[in-house]
């Protein structure tokens, strides 16, 4: 019995659709990341990008648990001294609401290049207008 290897030839990629309304962050995170990787698909290969497409809708909308909206706070540094900022959770929903998901969902792929490969198939928008059309999304419901 031979291990099976999936080709970049044969993988057929769809695009799915995913309404973050009122769904909780780190769920639709996990679930996404579940489809971006390919795990859900017969030829899963670890090594290989075998996922598919996501386009995800309304982030603005996508909700924390407990006291996570008061609380969370987003960090970056500049790399000089005293250069760390800070943002709070409900100070980067008004401004970019698709950082929260990128955020998440990227620290929940793998780091090098297949991760960043993988990463581009993610689309987020703020509402419910996307310009995949051409593409024929199917809606997921997670």
């Amino acid at each position: 019995m031979k291990t099976f290897n999936a080709k970049l030839e044969n993988i057929t990629r769809n695009w799915y659709i995913i309404d973050a309304e009122k769904k909780k962050l780190g769920y639709l995170s996990s679930k996404v990341v579940h489809y971006l990787k390919g795990k859900h698909k017969v030829e899963y290969t670890p090594h290989v990008d075998v996922g598919d497409f996501i386009i995800i809708i309304n982030a603005k909308k996508i909700v924390l648990t407990g006291k996570k909206k008061i609380k969370k706070i987003y960090y970056r540094h500049s790399g000089y001294v005293g250069g760390l900022k800070k943002r709070k959770f409900n100070e980067v929903i008004s401004k970019n609401p698709e950082y929260i998901l990128q955020h998440s969902i990227k620290g929940m792929l793998p780091k090098g290049p297949l991760g960043r490969i993988i990463y581009r198939k993610l689309k987020i928008y703020s509402d419910d207008r996307h310009f995949h059309n051409a593409q024929k999304p199917k809606f997921l419901e997670i």
